[in-house]
């Protein structure tokens, strides 16, 4: 099974930007696709951003586009996220997760997920 560590987390003021990365360990040979999800207090995690594994189909929430991407450098078996113009409603924690799908359509088809990191974003 692989393992995710997600880092880069932390405190931020409105507008401004963080990077977060994912790292796998483990049985990293097999082609994961990657996601990116987030849950604030008192609501349910929701979808930010995934990736497929060789990089060419990528998916956005639409609250995140033009403001946060998503890449992979499967050389390091890491996953990044990208966020700029944060806003306070970005705050969350941020979790990453793999499938075994090339893109998956529905959170279940996700099958590992990290700890999870927070980002916080101060107005």
């Amino acid at each position: 099974q692989v393992q995710l560590v997600e880092s880069g987390g932390g405190l931020v003021q409105a507008g401004g930007s963080l990077r977060l990365s994912c790292a796998a360990s483990g049985r990293t040979l097999r082609r994961y696709a990657m996601g990116w999800f987030r849950q604030a207090p008192g609501k349910e995690r929701e979808f930010v951003a995934e990736i497929s594994w060789s990089g060419d189909d990528t998916n956005y929430a639409d609250s995140v586009k033009g403001r946060l991407t998503i890449s992979r450098d499967n050389s390091e078996n890491t996953v990044y996220l990208q966020m700029n113009s944060l806003k306070p409603e970005d705050t969350a924690v941020y979790y990453c997760a793999a499938s075994l799908h090339r893109i998956p359509t529905v959170e279940a088809e996700y099958d590992v997920w990290g700890q999870g990191t927070q980002v916080t974003v101060s107005s």
